[in-house]
């Protein structure tokens, strides 16, 4: 079940991010495809433009999620194009997936596909230059975006702290897999494990601002996953940190509540879209 039993019955046995994209319209914004911003054959990332980008249009860096192991940036325009039609350029990273992809590479993609959008070959496929770069991610993508924020080892502390934000939905930050092909992935990880943030806590307090969003129902990423995240920045002393954990929702509704067909047959169950565009909106 997605979001309820309506929404799972539209779905039937297709893919829901397919058919979210499927339903999503397309007026009032604009997609560049297939950029480039390195030379692997997944170094691909999409641009989704309000209809009047301006030079300030602040921008939202969309990581997907899936395990480290599947996802294609093609599935998530419903995402983009609903940001998009409220103001954001969004662009949305194809990166590095097993059994290529295995830590850190993906993480490495991800720095890449930032510092690419900082430069003159994104200025000239409409990426607009002077406003806010936010990152963003949900489950796997979102540990991807948090260790671009987090830790300064992947961006550089001066591009790190050049972030606007960073937004997770449902993203591990701390977690020790036990079962395939996790394991392999992030065998080179220090123990093993999936670490987004750095343990020193002087790198934590050196945070961009911060919005943590999980569902209290995810059996898949735990909400604790995020409540003690949000609670290791305020100890830090990180400048800002927003966590919301949403009754009733899982850890696939949480992203599929911005999906403009979920949100006009009523049936999101949780303010996500007003929460990610309210805190980018103010950075």
């Amino acid at each position: 079940m997605l979001i309820a039993p309506a929404w799972a019955t539209l779905l039937g046995a297709c893919q829901p991010a397919a058919i979210a994209d499927a339903l999503t319209p397309r007026a009032g914004t604009r997609l560049v495809p297939d950029l480039a911003y390195g030379a692997g054959a997944r170094q691909r990332l999409d641009l989704y433009l309000p209809a009047a980008p301006r030079n300030a249009t602040p921008l939202l860096v969309f990581f997907y999620g899936g395990g480290w192991r599947s996802g294609e940036r093609g599935s998530y325009g419903f995402v983009a194009r609903v940001l998009a039609a409220r103001g954001f350029a969004v662009a949305v990273p194809d990166y590095r997936l097993w059994p290529e992809g295995r830590w850190p590479g993906f993480v490495e993609d991800a720095a890449a596909a930032l510092h690419w959008l900082d430069g003159r070959e994104a200025t000239a496929a409409g990426v607009p230059r002077g406003g806010p770069v936010h990152v963003m991610g949900h489950s796997a993508g979102g540990t991807i975006a948090a260790s671009l924020a987090l830790d300064p080892r992947w961006l550089g502390a001066a591009r790190r702290a050049a972030l606007a934000g960073c937004i997770t939905l449902a993203a591990p930050f701390d977690w020790a897999p036990r079962r395939e092909p996790l394991v392999s992935i992030f065998a080179a990880a220090p123990d093993g494990a999936i670490r987004a943030a750095p343990e020193d806590p002087a790198l934590l307090a050196a945070a961009p601002p911060m919005l943590l969003l999980h569902g209290a129902d995810d059996r898949t990423v735990r909400p604790e996953q995020s409540q003690r995240m949000a609670a290791r920045l305020a100890e830090a002393g990180a400048r800002e940190v927003r966590l919301r954990v949403f009754p009733g929702v899982g850890h696939i509704a949480i992203l599929a509540a911005m999906a403009a067909p979920v949100r006009a047959l009523g049936l999101a169950r949780a303010p996500v879209l007003e929460e990610v565009t309210g805190f980018a909106a103010a950075a």
